[in-house]
């Protein structure tokens, strides 16, 4: 392992390996199959990459995110590794020059997404190429039983076939017994040594609280804290308002969702990673590929769906190693309410039948066909025009995708057809007499072939990125184009993409996947019931619960959670029945919230919430929907 300690010394600047990363690289180096299970910022990507730099040839890295692919090869090359990523939206051109380069080009990585290995270009390449390693990121997406469950991966088996003497290494930070076995069968990894770090993160605290005020708690905590912090909700309505909210409370805030357009996301990505923006309030679309070593606080403020999902977003907190807190703030409405969307949304089979049959209404396609073919998906015109449930709907269409039938793409973006309207000869002309746009103009024209005889799709961003020009300028240059009679222009906007990947057969298509639609459904059912017995579970640390949930039995008492806190802080007898008597007395007189009572008595807040929660048990009080207390 000497030489594996130089490479880290001389590309990381460390003079040793984390927990585990020395026995994953050297079972690596050894040519067998490997799974590595390593909590987040347990250093995954070192894991793959020293073996990859110790042996000849390059190694092939499937990852799910075009900016987590860029963020790591530019981490790469400012350490002066070769590395390549081949994005989506690019022309053959494009494609077949990047395979050229990585075939020939020295080059150590290759990062792809698991969506081009269907391209049979890119497959006849990589059977040419020297792989040394094979190495499949945020393996637990490859399981239909993983909460982050993507489809696509279900192709990176087909490097087996290409590749089948190199060896393969599976990453993931959040992966149940059952989805480490079945990334396993769907991998077709042989034998492999499954390797498991310690999930228990030491200087993150659980925390879990029942409050009304939630924006208060959240207040007064980030006041108090130069680090950091992390909101998750569940909607983007929220994520404007949160933010909006912490603004006017002099606490800085953006606000992040899969509706805003990638120029936004990447600036309001950076001012939160500099520090020149404290919060960051996001939906789950602001998930893998996140690092930022000075997060002090992860809340959320509505239940998580799943374990799996929270303890991925909870360990974005305390990265640098210093004390942090994953918060989980929630009140009776939230138990309601993740029964409502994920529970009792569930489409049944016949329902899956009525959304999957209107969906291939709505695009005209025959029976037996569609098959491989795009559309431009707008979801809330969609369910208008069959009068669905949004919902049910939405549920019914990851259904879909996760049963293979459809592939649902939340792009998000501008998308826009064009047709240049004159010759290459004359366009050139005109470029050259509008210098302000010929950039924008022959870059066009490098990216895209065809231009001139048919309407092509392209992308705004794409175009963008490459010419260093906003997505406004782009636009606005197009549109000047178009009304001086250069090309013609459709833009519009669109809030999703759906393929069809098997032919339209109708009820023979939901009743071939029926058995599996219950197990989906099931599977829900669990995780969320999962989410309500660790909140409602305060016997039993929190650490503990979450570790053991992965399969991790040995884990002791953090001792810094909400559970044990409270167990160390809980009131006396006497206090119980004193702070008992005091709220009943205020009672009386009106309702009142926890926020107001804890301002009104002497008690710590801690000790007042645990007895609002005893006489809510003794059916002595109860609360409103404007989260006050009232005497029963």
């Amino acid at each position: 392992m000497k030489k594996t300690i130089q490479i880290l010394e001389n590309y990381w600047g460390h003079h040793q390996f984390l927990p585990r990363q020395e026995e994953i690289i050297s079972t690596v180096l050894d040519g067998r199959d490997t799974v590595a299970l390593l909590p987040t910022g347990g250093g995954k990507s070192v894991c793959f990459q020293v073996p990859a730099l110790a042996k000849e040839g390059i190694c092939i890295v499937i990852s799910p995110l075009v900016a987590l692919m860029t963020d790591q090869v530019n981490s790469l090359k400012k350490k002066g590794i070769k590395a390549l990523c081949i994005p989506g939206g690019i022309s053959y051109q494009d494609l077949n020059a990047l395979l050229d380069n990585a075939l020939y080009g020295t080059y150590k990585f290759l990062y792809l997404s698991p969506e081009r290995l269907q391209q049979e270009l890119v497959q006849n390449c990589i059977k040419q190429m020297n792989v040394n390693l094979i190495a499949i990121d945020e393996a637990h997406c490859i399981s239909q039983w993983g909460n982050d469950f993507r489809p696509a991966y279900k192709n990176c088996n087909i490097l087996r076939t290409l590749l089948p003497l190199v060896p393969m290494i599976a990453l993931t930070a959040s992966a149940t017994p059952e989805v480490v076995a079945d990334t396993v069968l769907q991998l077709k990894l042989e034998t492999p040594a499954i390797i498991k770090s310690s999930f228990v993160r030491k200087n993150l605290s659980y925390q879990v609280h029942y409050q009304e005020d939630k924006l208060y708690r959240i207040e007064q905590l980030l006041k108090k804290s130069n680090g950091s912090a992390i909101i998750y909700v569940r909607s983007r309505k929220n994520t404007v308002e949160i933010s909006q909210q912490l603004n006017s409370l002099g606490i800085s805030s953006h606000f992040f969702h899969g509706g805003i357009s990638s120029e936004d996301k990447n600036t309001r990505l950076e001012e939160w990673l500099q520090g020149k923006k404290q919060v960051m309030v996001a939906t789950n679309a602001f998930g893998m590929g996140i690092d930022n070593p000075n997060v002090s606080y992860v809340f959320h403020t509505q239940l998580p769906e799943s374990i799996e999902s929270y303890f991925q977003e909870a360990g974005r907190a305390g990265r640098d190693g210093n004390y942090s807190s994953a918060m989980i703030l929630y009140n009776d409405y939230d138990k309601i309410l993740i029964k409502k969307q994920f529970l009792d949304s569930r489409p049944t089979t016949h329902q899956l039948k009525t959304i999957y049959r209107s969906l291939s209404n709505y695009f005209q396609i025959s029976y037996g066909e569609g098959a491989f073919t795009t559309n431009s998906f707008n979801y809330v015109a969609f369910c208008k025009h069959y009068q669905l449930n949004t919902l049910l709907t939405y549920n019914g269409l990851t259904a879909l995708e996760r049963l293979g039938i459809i592939q649902l793409s939340k792009q998000f973006g501008r998308k826009s057809v064009l047709k240049f309207k004159i010759s290459s000869d004359k366009l050139i002309s005109y470029l050259e007499q509008n210098p302000t746009i010929s950039l924008i103009g022959k870059t066009i024209l490098r990216m895209y072939g065809g231009v001139f005889e048919s309407e092509t799709s392209v992308k705004i961003e794409l175009i963008a990125s490459k010419t260093g020009q906003s997505v406004v300028t782009v636009i606005n240059a197009l549109e000047k184009m178009e009304q001086e009679g250069v090309l013609d222009l459709k833009l519009f906007h669109t809030d999703a993409s759906i393929t069809f990947i098997v032919p339209r057969e109708d009820d023979k298509t939901i009743n071939s996947v029926s058995k599996a639609l219950e197990a989906l459904n099931h599977k829900k059912e669990s995780e969320v019931n999962a989410v309500l017995h660790y909140i409602n579970n305060d016997a039993v640390c929190k650490s503990v619960q979450l570790v053991g949930y992965f399969g991790e039995k040995s884990a002791e008492n953090c001792g810094i959670c909400s559970v044990c806190a409270s167990q160390k802080s809980s009131p006396s007898k006497k206090e119980i029945q004193l702070i008992s008597e005091e709220i009943l007395l205020l009672l009386e007189e009106r309702e009142l919230s926890s926020r107001i009572l804890s301002e009104k008595l002497t008690f710590t807040e801690s000790k007042i919430v645990f007895v609002l929660r005893h006489l809510q048990d003794v059916e002595k009080i109860r609360v409103n929907t404007k989260n006050e207390y009232f005497l029963n």
